[in-house]
């Protein structure tokens, strides 16, 4: 399946933004941290579908899907909206959420889990241009997230214990990205998006109720009824349908890279809304990765294939 070069430049563009909107997610969800995790994942997703029913209503029984694509969604669902989130909250919450420690070094090998499995699964192929700015692209990543690229380890007794959970959330993440591009490759995305929230919730509420956390709905206040709302209408479900329409039409390898805008975007709201001030290796870094992301992403906009070879 082709596109024309306007999608194939779209597609990069939409990526970026997606991920623009996952850096105010931090700042977000702090009102909601009274909450237990498993009960954060199924209402935001909860609250999002409900926004975006009225728009795919029409598309509930007109369109097909196969036992392939079915398969992709309920996978994409338990692994990405519901564990990814709950185990990478948990590796958080074992390092006193500090954002300079091995949880985020660890994230850092989505793009490998992501690369990996487009490579299997939809036969993804790279070459040497794509390899030398994805790496440089990481490691400028890791140099934005840690000032002066020092990692903090001494996190307490949980540190392993984070260690491994954080690494199942990139394996989460970026294995979800191949089977979500196995989704969209010829439905409609918004009926996608709407799928992928529903079997979240599904996933959600089982996990509530397994976890005996039912009874803390109930303690929601009005404020956080309104976070649920802004972070449906940003960072949650309207981020989600912008990155589906743009990993649509582009390949599962250039958007990984084109992610690591989201930390980013993540550490200069820190340093806007926090007053938390940037090392000198910092700004290189970012600056580094901008240029990076922007050669991967001259790549995609020189491949219209949906499977491309890079």
């Amino acid at each position: 399946m082709e596109h024309t070069k306007k999608q194939v430049f779209s597609g990069p563009l939409l990526i970026v933004i997606a991920a623009l909107l996952w850096g105010l997610d931090g700042v977000l969800r702090r009102s909601l941290y009274s909450l237990p995790p498993i009960t954060i994942v199924f209402l935001e997703h909860l609250v999002g579908f409900l926004i975006l029913l009225p728009f795919v209503f029409k598309s509930f029984g007109r369109v097909k899907l196969s036992r392939k694509e079915w398969a992709a969604i309920i996978f994409v669902s338990l692994l990405s909206g519901l564990l990814g989130t709950l185990w990478f909250t948990t590796a958080l919450l074992r390092t006193a959420f500090i954002s300079f420690s091995v949880v985020f070094l660890l994230q850092k090998l989505q793009p490998i889990f992501a690369i990996t499995t487009a490579r299997i699964f939809l036969k993804e192929k790279l070459d040497r241009r794509y390899v030398f700015w994805a790496l440089l692209a990481v490691v400028s990543a890791y140099f934005v997230t840690f000032p002066n690229g020092v990692v903090n380890f001494k996190t307490g007794a949980g540190t392993i214990v984070a260690a491994l959970f954080a690494v199942g959330a990139a394996f989460a993440w970026g294995t979800s990205t191949t089977f979500s591009k196995i989704a969209l490759t010829d439905k409609p995305t918004n009926y996608i998006t709407s799928l992928r929230f529903l079997f979240t919730i599904i996933f959600a509420f089982v996990g509530v109720l397994i976890l005996g956390k039912f009874r803390s709905i109930g303690t929601l206040g009005s404020g956080q009824i309104w976070t649920l709302v802004i972070i449906a209408l940003s960072s949650g479900m309207v981020s989600l349908l912008i990155y589906y329409r743009g990993l649509k039409t582009t390949p599962v390898a250039v958007s990984t890279i084109l992610e690591l805008f989201y930390p980013l975007v993540a550490v200069f709201i820190d340093v806007v809304v926090y007053k938390n001030v940037l090392a000198i290796s910092q700004y290189v870094a970012a600056a580094v990765l901008l240029y990076a992301m922007y050669r991967v992403g001259k790549i995609a906009m020189g491949k219209p294939a949906q499977v491309v070879s890079l």
